[in-house]
C-alpha cells in the first residue's frame, strides 16, 4: 500500500486538488475507498434479471464492476468528478422548455447532455490533465481516468464519495444541483483520505417513476434498460419493439423526463465550460429536416458529438420512429416524402421502421 508521503499535508493536498478541478471545469471532487463489496448482491441481481438489455459487457465484466482493485490493480482510491452540463444561457424554468418541446410531435428531441461536444472527449481529456496535476505533486503516482468508458460503477462511486445521493431513478442527486451532470473517475494507487456521503432527499417522492413513459423505473433504484427510451435510441442496435414505439414519441435520442419531474432539478446548474452549447440543428429542429440528411450530412453535423457513436443507421431508424408518432398524431405531406426518400436504399432495419411510420 503507497503511503501518502509524510511530507504532505493531505487536507491542503485535496483542497489543491479541488482547486485545479475548478480551474480545469469541474464542479466538486470528492474521494471514494475501493470496497463496494456491498453493491455486489444488487448488481448480480439486476444481471440477473437481464435488465442490461443486450449490453453483454455488463455481464461479461460481472463483479469486476464493483472492484477498482481488480479492474486497475494497485488502485487504492478513486477520485470522483462532477461536471455540470446544462448549455450557457439557460433560464429558470428550463424544464417548462423542455417539456414544451416533448408536446410538439413534429420536432425532434435530444437529450440535453447530447446537444454539445461529446462529454467522453470532454472529460477524459481534463481528468487526464487533473490527474497528472496531481501526479505532478505526489510521485510516484499510478492512475487511470474513466468517464462511462469502462465497467465502473459511477454512481455507486459518486454516493459513496459525497457527490450526492442515488435517486429513485439511480442517477445521484445533489440537493444544490439536481443531476444534470456528468461523472467521471481517477483511479489512483494512493492513499488519500476519504470523503464523507451525504444523506439522501427524496422522502415519499415518486415523481421519476411516475413520469417514466415506458415505465422501465420499475421500482424505486431499480431499471430495466430494455425499456428504457436512452437504452433503445443509443445502446441497442436492433429493432425497436413495436409496442414501445409509440410511446417513444418525438424522443430520437435520449430521454430526460425522469430528470425533468425531478423536483431537484429547479436547482441544476449551467456549465463552466462552453462545450455543452447547444449545436446547430441539436434543439428544436423538425424531424422532417433531420430526414432529409444523407449519411455524409450526419457525419458532418455529429463531428465530436456522442450522437456520432451509434452510427447513421441507428439514427435513422430513432427518427422513423418519432415520425410514425408525429404522423399518428397528424398527417404532414412533407414527413411522408421525407420518409419515402430515407428508404430508398436503406438496410432491413432502417426499411422496416419506416414502413412502420408510413403506416
Amino acid at each position: 500500500m503507497q503511503e501518502v508521503p509524510s511530507t504532505v499535508d493531505t487536507t491542503a493536498l485535496l483542497a489543491r486538488l479541488r482547486s485545479w478541478a475548478r480551474e480545469l471545469g469541474f464542479s466538486q471532487i470528492a474521494v471514494a475507498d475501493v470496497d463496494l463489496g456491498s453493491a455486489e448482491p444488487g448488481l448480480q441481481a439486476w444481471l440477473d434479471a437481464g435488465h442490461h438489455g443486450r449490453m453483454h459487457y455488463m455481464a461479461a465484466h460481472g463483479m469486476t464492476r464493483a472492484r477498482p482493485a481488480e479492474l486497475v490493480p494497485g488502485t487504492l482510491r478513486v477520485i470522483t468528478a462532477r461536471m455540470d452540463y446544462l448549455p450557457h444561457g439557460t433560464e429558470p424554468g428550463w424544464q417548462a422548455v423542455e417539456w414544451a418541446g416533448l408536446a410538439r410531435p413534429e420536432q425532434a428531441q435530444i437529450s440535453v447532455y447530447a446537444r454539445g461536444r461529446d462529454y467522453h472527449k470532454v472529460l477524459r481529456q481534463r481528468l487526464q490533465k487533473l490527474a497528472e496535476r496531481l501526479q505532478g505533486e505526489v510521485r510516484p503516482l499510478g492512475f487511470r481516468v474513466f468517464t462511462d468508458s469502462a465497467p465502473v460503477l459511477e454512481v455507486e462511486l459518486a454516493t459513496r464519495s459525497g457527490l450526492g445521493w442515488r435517486g429513485k431513478h439511480t442517477l445521484t442527486l445533489h440537493r444544490d444541483v439536481g443531476s444534470m451532470f456528468f461523472l467521471g473517475e481517477i483511479f489512483i494507487d494512493l492513499a488519500l483520505p476519504v470523503s464523507e456521503p451525504v444523506t439522501g432527499h427524496c422522502g415519499e417522492c415518486s415523481a421519476c417513476l411516475d413520469v417514466c413513459p415506458t415505465a422501465a423505473i420499475t421500482a424505486p433504484y431499480r431499471v430495466d434498460a430494455r425499456r428504457c427510451i436512452s437504452y433503445l435510441t443509443i445502446e441497442h442496435d436492433g429493432a425497436i419493439p413495436v409496442e414501445l414505439r409509440p410511446l417513444l414519441g418525438n424522443r430520437i435520442y435520449g430521454c430526460d423526463d425522469c430528470q425533468l419531474a425531478c423536483p431537484w432539478n429547479k436547482f441544476a446548474k449551467a456549465a463552466v465550460l462552453a462545450d455543452f452549447d447547444v449545436r446547430p440543428g441539436m434543439a428544436g429542429a423538425p424531424i422532417a429536416q433531420l430526414l432529409e440528411w444523407d449519411e455524409v450530412e450526419f457525419l458532418r453535423r455529429t463531428e465530436g458529438s456522442a450522437i456520432r457513436r451509434i452510427g447513421f443507421a441507428r439514427w435513422q431508424r430513432n427518427l422513423a420512429v418519432a415520425a410514425g408518432n408525429a404522423l399518428h398524431r397528424r398527417d404532414d405531406a412533407r414527413l411522408r416524402a421525407a420518409l419515402q426518400r430515407a428508404g430508398q436504399g436503406a438496410d432491413a432495419l432502417v426499411a422496416e421502421h419506416i414502413a412502420w411510420a408510413l403506416a
